[in-house]
């Protein structure tokens, strides 16, 4: 989910528009309670953002859909930055590290309404009594802070996982603190090699600092995956992709996410030449791959319809599996966010033959435990979120 429009390239939104560049866009969280009729294992993650939405609001959803998910539900937490969402009436931008700042707090709250407001036992539905919840086992949080003041009760009775699996994806320095005290699941783009080893090892480490078990965090690098019967068929299905992606397109979506306007530079400027250090910081893993290389404003549209942030991976599914299974060995990776893939068909060749490919090797599941939470599946029976007892 994103709010406000990219409209940083050519300084409108009219690329982002013409190219669909996550827009239009709709409401995620009201898709999941048909999904989660239609589907008995899958887990979902929301993108829901700390910036626009009350804590008492986003406590209540996210109770709500555990509910109706039976305990399937994750929140990728994020803070909203785009400038064009204050125009729409959402409010003042705060600074990047004061989002940050605000988002611990609004976690907070919400940990205190989903964990401390209500006793196990609460609802006691006593008809000869005429109790449905007790009373003394249902607390007000009192929360005084900074942001917020919020006193409760929380309005939904404890969920399956009481709070969510929680999502994040910060790359900054501000970001990693704040996903080493909450994320359970975090996002990266990792470069291969010794280098993604050491991004990972940083993430884990910085868990440890902050009181955790580094294991309670799962580390999930972005792919983009075209896969087919065979490798030249692969190989022909990500060139008929490269002939049809807008460089605009894309130009727009890193435009939004950095805030740099590339739209006066052409296809073959260097990037060196442009003088903005988050291009620099950009391209730097990937020229760690090809170090000779003059990167170009054009190559920089290519690797982000490659693989966006992360890393592509094309071929059969025994090529692909080979690929995969060298990537996480190599980083210590505990999975792979899958990107966009080329449509109609990217998917389904997905499902098709890289799926039974990684349940011969063991690397994925074959048989789900009934009745287990997202959280369970992943970090074992009973798990609860790491600040579940603070």
């Amino acid at each position: 989910d994103v709010h406000g429009t990219y409209d940083t390239y050519g300084g409108n939104r009219d690329a982002a528009v013409r190219h669909a560049v996550q827009f239009p866009g709709i409401d995620p969280t009201v898709l999941i309670s048909a999904l989660a009729a239609a589907t008995e294992h899958l887990g979902f993650g929301v993108t829901y953002s700390t910036t626009y939405f009350p804590p008492f609001q986003a406590a209540k959803l996210f109770s709500t859909l555990d509910h109706l998910t039976n305990g399937r539900i994750a929140w990728n937490v994020v803070n909203s930055y785009l400038p064009d969402a204050q125009r729409q009436g959402l409010g003042l931008q705060l600074a990047h590290d004061e989002r940050y700042d605000r988002a611990d707090e609004y976690l907070d709250v919400c940990y205190k309404l989903w964990e401390q407001s209500w006793d196990d036992g609460a609802i006691v539905l006593d008809a000869a009594n005429d109790v449905h919840t007790d009373p003394s086992k249902v607390h007000e949080i009192d929360h005084h802070g900074r942001w917020f003041d919020v006193q409760g009760p929380h309005m939904v009775e404890p969920s399956p996982q009481r709070t969510p699996v929680i999502f994040q994806a910060g790359s900054s320095a501000r970001g990693m603190q704040f996903a080493s005290r909450h994320g359970e699941a975090v996002f990266v783009a990792a470069p291969q090699g010794p280098a993604g080893a050491e991004l990972v090892t940083q993430l884990r480490e910085t868990a440890a600092e902050a009181g955790r078990d580094p294991a309670s965090m799962k580390i999930i690098h972005a792919t983009r995956l075209i896969v087919a019967e065979t490798d030249e068929q692969a190989h022909a299905m990500k060139a008929e992709w490269d002939r049809n992606f807008s460089v605009e397109g894309f130009l727009a979506l890193f435009g939004g996410w950095t805030g740099i306007d590339l739209g006066g530079h052409s296809a073959d400027t260097p990037i060196a030449s442009i003088p903005a250090t988050a291009m620099r910081t950009w391209v730097e893993r990937w020229q760690r791959e090809d170090p000779d290389h003059e990167w170009t404003v054009g190559d920089l549209a290519r690797r982000l319809a490659e693989g966006g942030a992360g890393t592509a991976f094309v071929g059969s599914a025994t090529t692909v599996a080979d690929q995969l299974e060298e990537f996480a060995d190599t980083t210590g990776l505990d999975g792979f966010n899958l990107i966009t893939s080329p449509v109609p068909w990217g998917l389904e060749q997905v499902v098709d033959h890289l799926v039974p490919e990684l349940q011969r090797r063991g690397r994925l599941r074959t048989a789900y435990t009934p009745d287990e939470t997202l959280r369970e599946r992943w970090f074992g029976p009973g798990a609860r979120h790491p600040c579940s007892q603070n």
